[in-house]
């Protein structure tokens, strides 16, 4: 896969942080934060294949052996670390959008967390799907169980079938997510509106336009405090501008994930994510030395 400009098909910028998420308790290795940390970092390596990545590191308040970590499994010469001062998630998303718009690596950029599992060598069939589809401007690498258990994310759909996996068009996602650097640079003041208190959701709403425009809906979210009417209050608060005179953006998902967030409620269904992670583990304590994947 050639990308326009520059050497590499894809540009990450990969955050971190010490702390272990309250979502992650329970799940393998959620009483340590770094080993938690490595079984996502191999396993995003892992998925990503043949791919040629450029990665920016992205360590907030991180002791040394997380530099370490990301030399361990990451090639140094397609690898740049950047330690900041716990600045907190806001601030290092604001910093990752700075990289990722001024970088001039890649024309595909990916947002990523360090709370997700990836499934091995799966990672191209999101950069196929983006370059296929015109109307593909954000995929989410996860089938988000919130997709089938909360009514405010029910609606019609779009699906598409392609290598493999059922493609659909979800309302939001989280912070960990694949686009292009010139569909970021168009939408850059939404997302700059997390640093300045957004939510995740509410800055989706307002890209997607899902319900924004449905008074009725809001009312009954508000009238009977369920999730959604703060979601959809917010969108309109930060992201008007977005949903009056901006374009309908269509946020893609696989069937099955491609990746899971470490939430307990949350993984995505139809793959046992925690034998997989076990699973890895014991791969990691089996290998007598570890090459770097790119």
């Amino acid at each position: 896969m050639e990308s326009k400009s520059g050497t590499y098909d894809l540009a990450v910028a990969y955050r971190i942080y010490p702390g272990v998420s309250k979502a992650a308790v329970g799940l393998p290795f959620s009483d340590s934060k770094y080993q938690l940390s490595e079984a996502c970092l191999k396993s995003f390596v892992e998925s990503l294949g043949h791919l040629r990545v450029k990665i920016w590191a992205l360590l907030d308040g991180c002791p040394a052996e997380y530099e370490r970590l990301f030399r361990k499994y990451v090639n140094p010469a397609n690898l740049v670390v950047l330690s900041l001062e716990r600045v907190g998630n806001r601030a290092t998303f604001a910093k990752q959008i700075d990289i990722l718009l001024e970088q001039r690596d890649s024309d595909l950029v990916y947002f990523a967390e360090d709370d997700y599992f990836y499934l091995p060598d799966k990672f191209p069939a999101m950069l196929d799907f983006l370059t296929a589809h015109p109307d593909a401007h954000f995929i989410t690498p996860m089938d988000c169980m919130h997709c089938y258990t909360l009514d405010f994310h029910r609606r019609r759909e779009w699906i598409k079938i392609e290598a493999l996996h059922h493609w659909r068009t979800v309302k939001s996602t989280c912070l960990t997510f694949l686009t292009r650097k010139c569909t970021l640079l168009e939408c850059e003041s939404v997302f700059r509106s997390y640093s300045r208190g957004n939510d995740d959701c509410s800055m989706w709403l307002s890209l997607t336009k899902h319900q924004v425009f449905n008074p009725l809906a809001f009312s009954r979210y508000l009238l009977r405090r369920r999730f959604g009417w703060n979601m959809i209050g917010k969108a309109w608060l930060y992201g008007w501008r977005s949903i009056l005179f901006g374009s309908e953006r269509k946020v893609w998902a696989p069937i099955p994930g491609i990746a899971t967030h470490l939430g307990r409620d949350s993984l995505s269904p139809n793959i046992d994510w925690c034998a997989l992670m076990q699973q890895s583990a014991t791969d990691r304590q089996s290998e007598r030395s570890v090459p770097t994947a790119f």
